[in-house]
């Protein structure tokens, strides 16, 4: 009954100071929106009267931009595919035909001449596939062919025609750079070589037998991430089918990332996880997030501030406040693109993962991060990279390659390289005194309060690492790194140095209780 009591108090004192927490940063964010918008980039009149608003990311500028046309064109797309589906009772075989048509238009659209490159690397892979995925030598053969075209068409930006003999076709390449989307092409390829490869390799295996004596399999592990997406038979493994797959319209540009296992199960049956009310009340919810973040643009110009180079005039705490909403608007903006497209992908019947199932602002360890920023490609990376590489028991080697793997994903750049290093280094401590924690037993109340207030310590250490990596990564680069440190061990830097780690072991001791609370609910819904 103590214990509840204090925790009752605890909490409350909690709430008060994350509430002046928010104050101060919200404060401080519009003086120095106010002080400083004449001098940064990205600036625009906004429809809020009296208010520029920051669209300096390019990302956010061109999904904002084009958010009409994309929903009329994908309203369209949908009624058109429901429609037939409908009257011809269509069902994979049929389906990735009408979706591959439409999907095809779309990429003409915005790949014009372009789409010559993707559809002959698709094939290419493809076929690939078919004659090796037998083999013992696929994986080095699947991976060596995705590598290279990945690496080649960030090196080459996409290729021209003229080094083919077809230079006026380089007049027709798209209002689109094609070699960008194909990133997620590359995660597409990929998983269809895996899923085609494992079917072939287990297929004859009775799965209750499977996860004992599957020979191919290197652990119980795989087999059982294996057996959670919806095994779909030999003959979903079709050219129309892959090619639906790799370029289906309304997950083309930006995902969520799905396994082509699941994308063919449900392109056969149309998912019935959610009613048709719950994915209406899903694209309001999101219609409203799209305010909040009209709002935070037209008010906080973080990301204006990052691109700007104007951190180096700011003091320790406008940094930490700059970095801190950074961090937050990516979160946003990401949250946004990810369940629009998500959002047209139920209304067509396939259920992509969430890709940000929780808040920024409630994640207190790094893995836990992870697993909630890109979720969609967390689970792609421990499904293709982290199992087969030996899951858990090759960990510490895993990060480094799976966060390298991340970094050039995105981009050929050095900051995020420094961005996935950095990341690694702060991740190994963290395992190391997760591995401790559970060889720990708690005995007793002190006990438990003394591991809780640690693992409080701990968060508010993880937070700042994730902070100064994701500052490193998209604010200040890795020649930011030493003015960043010389600043914040100054005299001057030194308090806020200090006042952020007690916010951020505030704000995880709140996140505890928010953990509490739901496990408290699940136990009554039992």
């Amino acid at each position: 009954m103590k214990s509840n009591s204090w925790r009752q108090k605890e909490l409350i004192f909690l709430v008060l100071y994350a509430l002046v927490f928010y104050i101060v940063v919200i404060r401080r964010s519009l003086r120095l929106s106010h002080d400083h918008y004449a001098k940064l980039n990205g600036l625009r009149a906004g429809w809020i009267a009296g208010r520029l608003n920051d669209i300096s990311d390019s990302q956010w500028r061109n999904f904002r931009g084009n958010i009409t046309i994309l929903s009329v064109v994908f309203g369209i797309f949908t009624s058109i595919a429901n429609v037939l589906r409908k009257v011809f009772c269509l069902k994979a075989n049929g389906m990735s035909m009408v979706w591959l048509l439409i999907s095809l238009a779309y990429l003409s659209y915005l790949h014009e001449a372009c789409i010559i490159f993707v559809i002959c690397i698709a094939s290419a892979n493809f076929f690939l596939v078919k004659i090796l995925g037998g083999t013992k030598c696929f994986s080095i053969v699947l991976w060596g062919f995705n590598l290279s075209f990945l690496v080649c068409n960030r090196i080459y930006e996409g290729y021209q025609f003229s080094s083919f003999g077809w230079a006026y076709l380089d007049n027709f390449r798209g209002t689109f750079r094609w070699h960008i989307c194909f990133n997620f092409v590359v995660l597409r390829m990929i998983s269809f070589g895996y899923d085609y490869h494992w079917a072939d390799q287990c297929h004859r295996i009775d799965e209750e037998k499977h996860i004992q004596r599957c020979s191919y399999c290197s652990s119980s592990k795989t087999c059982y991430l294996l057996l959670q997406e919806r095994r779909v038979a030999n003959d979903k493994f079709t050219f129309p089918i892959y090619l639906s797959y790799l370029f289906y319209a309304p997950l083309y540009i930006a995902g969520p990332i799905i396994s082509f296992n699941a994308f063919a199960s449900q392109l056969d049956s149309p998912q019935n996880m959610y009613s048709s009310r719950e994915v209406a009340l899903y694209g309001i919810r999101w219609v409203f997030s799209l305010f909040l973040m009209e709002l935070m643009t037209h008010f906080f110009y973080y990301n204006a501030f990052a691109i700007s180079g104007m951190w180096r005039q700011l003091s320790p705490m406008d940094v930490f406040i700059i970095g801190y909403g950074v961090l937050n608007f990516m979160w946003l903006k990401f949250f946004l693109m990810w369940r629009y497209f998500r959002f047209w992908s139920l209304v067509n019947g396939i259920v992509a993962p969430e890709n940000m199932p929780k808040c920024v602002n409630n994640c207190h360890n790094l893995e836990n991060f992870w697993k909630n920023w890109h979720a969609s490609f967390n689970k792609w990376l421990v499904r293709y990279i982290y199992i087969p590489l030996g899951g858990s028991h090759k960990k510490i080697l895993n990060v480094w390659v799976i966060f390298t793997f991340v970094a050039v994903w995105h981009d050929l750049e050095w900051k995020l390289l420094s961005w996935a290093w950095l990341t690694c280094i702060f991740f190994i401590p963290e395992m190391l005194l997760k591995s401790a924690a559970n060889a720990f037993q708690v005995k007793g109340a002190s006990g438990e309060f003394f591991f809780r207030e640690l693992s409080a310590i701990a968060g508010a250490v993880t937070i700042t690492c994730l902070m100064v990596a994701n500052l490193v990564g998209f604010v200040i680069g890795p020649s930011g790194i030493n003015w960043l440190v010389s600043v914040f061990l100054k005299r001057e830097g030194l308090p806020t140095l200090g006042w952020l780690l007690l916010s951020f072991y505030i704000g995880t001791k709140l996140m505890f209780h928010i953990s509490d609370a739901k496990q408290r609910k699940d136990q009554r819904n039992r």
